[in-house]
Protein backbone atom coordinates (compact mmCIF):
# COMPACT_ATOMS: atom_id res chain seq x y z
CA UNK A 1 0.00 0.00 0.00
CA UNK A 2 1.43 3.68 -1.20
CA UNK A 3 0.29 6.73 0.60
CA UNK A 4 0.08 9.61 -1.96
CA UNK A 5 -0.24 13.64 -0.91
CA UNK A 6 -3.51 15.01 -1.73
CA UNK A 7 -2.75 18.40 -1.33
CA UNK A 8 0.74 20.77 -1.21
CA UNK A 9 0.73 21.43 2.32
CA UNK A 10 0.95 17.55 2.88
CA UNK A 11 -2.51 17.64 5.25
CA UNK A 12 -4.10 15.12 3.28
CA UNK A 13 -3.39 12.02 1.96
CA UNK A 14 -5.06 8.66 -0.05
CA UNK A 15 -4.22 5.31 0.28
CA UNK A 16 -3.33 3.59 -3.24
CA UNK A 17 -2.86 -0.20 -3.57
CA UNK A 18 -0.52 -2.31 -6.14
CA UNK A 19 -4.25 -3.39 -7.21
CA UNK A 20 -5.26 0.23 -8.06
CA UNK A 21 -1.69 0.54 -10.14
CA UNK A 22 -2.42 -1.90 -11.98
CA UNK A 23 -5.71 -1.39 -12.96
CA UNK A 24 -4.30 2.03 -14.31
CA UNK A 25 -1.87 0.19 -16.33
CA UNK A 26 -4.54 -2.58 -17.55
CA UNK A 27 -6.75 0.71 -18.87
CA UNK A 28 -3.85 2.61 -19.89
CA UNK A 29 -5.81 5.55 -18.41
CA UNK A 30 -2.74 7.67 -17.80
CA UNK A 31 -2.15 7.37 -22.05
CA UNK A 32 -3.00 10.77 -23.39
CA UNK A 33 -4.59 12.14 -20.48
CA UNK A 34 -2.14 14.93 -19.76
CA UNK A 35 -1.62 17.90 -22.20
CA UNK A 36 1.98 18.41 -23.69
CA UNK A 37 2.77 21.41 -21.54
CA UNK A 38 2.61 18.52 -18.84
CA UNK A 39 0.32 20.72 -16.59
CA UNK A 40 -2.00 19.10 -14.65
CA UNK A 41 -5.64 20.73 -13.82
CA UNK A 42 -8.62 19.82 -12.27
CA UNK A 43 -10.03 20.11 -15.92
CA UNK A 44 -7.52 17.17 -16.22
CA UNK A 45 -9.02 15.36 -13.33
CA UNK A 46 -12.51 15.61 -14.66
CA UNK A 47 -11.33 14.27 -18.13
CA UNK A 48 -10.27 11.30 -15.80
CA UNK A 49 -13.16 10.52 -14.43
CA UNK A 50 -15.04 11.08 -17.12
CA UNK A 51 -12.74 8.07 -19.34
CA UNK A 52 -13.09 5.88 -16.55
CA UNK A 53 -17.35 6.64 -16.34
CA UNK A 54 -17.17 5.57 -20.18
CA UNK A 55 -14.88 2.22 -19.38
CA UNK A 56 -17.26 1.38 -16.67
CA UNK A 57 -20.57 1.81 -18.64
CA UNK A 58 -19.29 -0.18 -21.59
CA UNK A 59 -17.84 -2.74 -20.71
CA UNK A 60 -19.71 -5.95 -20.76
CA UNK A 61 -17.64 -7.92 -17.95
CA UNK A 62 -16.98 -7.34 -14.65
CA UNK A 63 -15.86 -4.04 -13.55
CA UNK A 64 -15.14 -4.27 -10.13
CA UNK A 65 -11.19 -3.28 -10.65
CA UNK A 66 -12.56 0.05 -11.95
CA UNK A 67 -15.36 0.69 -9.72
CA UNK A 68 -12.34 -0.29 -6.81
CA UNK A 69 -10.11 2.48 -8.31
CA UNK A 70 -12.91 5.40 -8.93
CA UNK A 71 -13.96 4.44 -5.09
CA UNK A 72 -10.73 4.50 -3.85
CA UNK A 73 -8.73 7.11 -5.38
CA UNK A 74 -10.07 8.58 -8.40
CA UNK A 75 -13.48 9.75 -6.77
CA UNK A 76 -11.98 10.32 -3.29
CA UNK A 77 -13.45 13.67 -1.39
CA UNK A 78 -9.73 14.95 -1.14
CA UNK A 79 -9.03 13.72 -4.59
CA UNK A 80 -7.54 17.36 -6.44
CA UNK A 81 -5.22 17.92 -9.26
CA UNK A 82 -2.49 17.78 -6.60
CA UNK A 83 -3.32 14.27 -5.72
CA UNK A 84 -3.54 13.05 -9.64
CA UNK A 85 0.17 14.75 -9.83
CA UNK A 86 0.99 12.81 -6.86
CA UNK A 87 -0.46 10.01 -8.18
CA UNK A 88 0.48 9.99 -11.59
CA UNK A 89 4.37 10.41 -10.44
CA UNK A 90 4.16 7.22 -8.02
CA UNK A 91 2.38 5.38 -11.38
CA UNK A 92 5.77 6.31 -13.36
CA UNK A 93 8.14 5.57 -10.57
CA UNK A 94 6.97 1.76 -10.53
CA UNK A 95 6.67 1.68 -14.21
CA UNK A 96 10.46 2.40 -13.95
CA UNK A 97 11.08 -0.32 -11.05
CA UNK A 98 9.55 -2.91 -13.36
CA UNK A 99 11.15 -1.76 -16.30
CA UNK A 100 14.65 -1.81 -14.40
CA UNK A 101 13.61 -5.68 -12.58
CA UNK A 102 12.87 -6.77 -16.18
CA UNK A 103 16.30 -6.00 -17.08
CA UNK A 104 18.33 -7.75 -14.20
Amino acid sequence: MYTIQANSSGTRSIKVSEEHLNTIKEYSLFTHLVDSNGIITEEVLDKLKLNVRSLIAHQKEDSKKLLDLCIDVIYHKKMKAYGLQELIKLYKEKQEEEVENDNS
